[in-house]
């Protein structure tokens, strides 16, 4: 049923959202952690905002099974510096379950030569920071937000679908399958890869499949992980890259070709960790599978809209930008999404709205060379260790084994990932 989830300071506003509501600052679509993140962020800063979620969703966090909490989200999510700086100033950083949430203290990068393979190695101590990431479960996180959206005076959670959308010199109208409305001075597009919000402002975008699929899973590992990330460039399976969980666990993200990874999906988990042997024994000794056994599988593709706004429109997140998942900055740059979109807003000249043209193509601007330099690094690292051709493979391990023993250059490399100067 559409409706809105109450709040305990908003009930009297959320009565008026029946039929055409009041209007907003900013509406955003989308239920995803971005979204979340980017509707109290926004809302703290003073203003009104409505976050239109799907109609199936229910008015609160869903209440977990005693299995389902005590189990590992397979979705997890290497968190850098600035999103867990953007988490901690809403107040949902420490409203995390601690527990489940791991420093990622080093970072080892391994070729795919197997007589001279190329190495690279980062670790937080030569960075002087207390972590090169944390890795935070989709669970975790999106029930830290929920309880803060539950709380949060400024904001309205419609739950619905919308339908239509047109803009005009002021402001953007949506028309939700219920028959109501939502008015707000800007629109946000945080409803992912395939957004309907970007699809509604015929913004077209390069679209390319990677001919892989990310297989995404947890194991027991028998050595201790010492907050290592560990990552393997092979020349005929992708990339293999296991991520520290608390305690003797690990989250796997391996993007394999299709065909393999047709091959994997078919097979229990125990042989999927036996397979990974030859890749980890040696750093994490056997791997077992976490109960209850969970394997998932997504296509990777590269999504490059040709724009991040519209017309009173803002594109963060996914509907923004997909790339490759080999560097783990996908939801990274959602988060510095909602940074400069924040930042602008903020900044503005007190004569403009939020959805103005002029605070909208600075934002805009602030995205554009970053979102490009990842989306160029990430494709051109899948594309290299794609290709299983002799001179390459050479080729990019020794380009490993170069970066690591040149302290500058890794530096940069560093600061890149942590999203701040080093």
């Amino acid at each position: 049923m559409n409706g809105i989830s109450s709040h305990p300071s908003s009930n009297a506003a959320a009565r008026k959202i029946a039929g055409a509501s009041s209007p907003s600052d900013i509406c955003i679509v989308g239920n995803g952690a971005i979204g979340k993140t980017a509707a109290l962020a926004l809302a703290q800063a003073g203003l009104r905002v409505s976050l239109l979620a799907p109609a199936s969703a229910s008015a609160g966090p869903s209440v977990a099974s005693a299995t389902e909490q005590a189990s590992w989200d397979v979705r997890v999510y290497a968190v850098n510096q600035i999103a867990r700086d953007l988490l901690s100033s809403i107040k949902v950083w420490d409203a995390l379950d601690a527990e489940r949430v791991a420093a990622v203290d080093g970072m080892n990068v391994t070729g795919d030569d197997e007589n001279h393979p190329g190495h690279l190695v980062f670790d937080a101590y030569s960075a002087h920071v207390d972590a090169l990431a944390w890795i935070v479960e989709d669970r975790n996180l999106n029930a830290a937000l929920d309880a803060a959206l539950k709380f949060s005076p400024n904001v309205r959670v419609v739950n619905g679908r919308a339908v239509s959308m047109r803009s005009d010199l002021h402001s953007v109208t949506l028309q939700l399958e219920s028959g109501d409305t939502l008015e707000a001075s800007l629109l946000v597009g945080a409803d992912g890869g395939q957004s309907w919000v970007r699809g509604q402002c015929d913004i077209g975008l390069d679209y390319r499949a990677y001919g892989q699929r990310a297989i995404v899973t947890n194991f027991s590992c028998e050595k201790a992980h010492q907050g290592v990330a560990y990552q393997w460039f092979t020349a005929t399976e992708g990339i293999v890259a296991l991520l520290p969980l608390p305690g003797q666990r690990v989250s796997l993200v391996w993007s394999a070709p299709d065909a393999l990874a047709e091959t994997l999906m078919r097979q229990p988990a125990a042989q999927l960790a036996q397979h990974l042997g030859k890749y980890a024994s040696h750093a994490l000794g056997a791997l077992t599978p976490l109960e209850p056994e969970v394997v998932r599988d997504f296509p990777l593709t590269l999504v490059k809209p040709h724009a991040m706004t519209a017309p009173r429109v803002a594109l963060i997140g996914d509907a923004a930008h997909v790339i490759h998942p080999l560097a783990g900055h996908g939801m990274n740059l959602g988060f510095a999404d909602v940074v400069a979109l924040l930042k602008v807003i903020n900044e503005r000249e007190q004569q403009r709205d939020c959805g103005d043209a002029r605070v909208l193509s600075r934002y805009a601007r602030a995205r554009k060379e970053e979102v490009l330099l990842m989306q160029l690094a990430t494709d051109g690292l899948a594309r290299l260790f794609g290709t299983g051709l002799e001179p390459l493979r050479m080729v990019r391990n020794i380009g490993l084994n170069l970066v690591n023993n040149l302290p500058v250059l890794k530096r940069r490399l560093m600061a890149h990932a942590l999203g701040k100067r080093i």
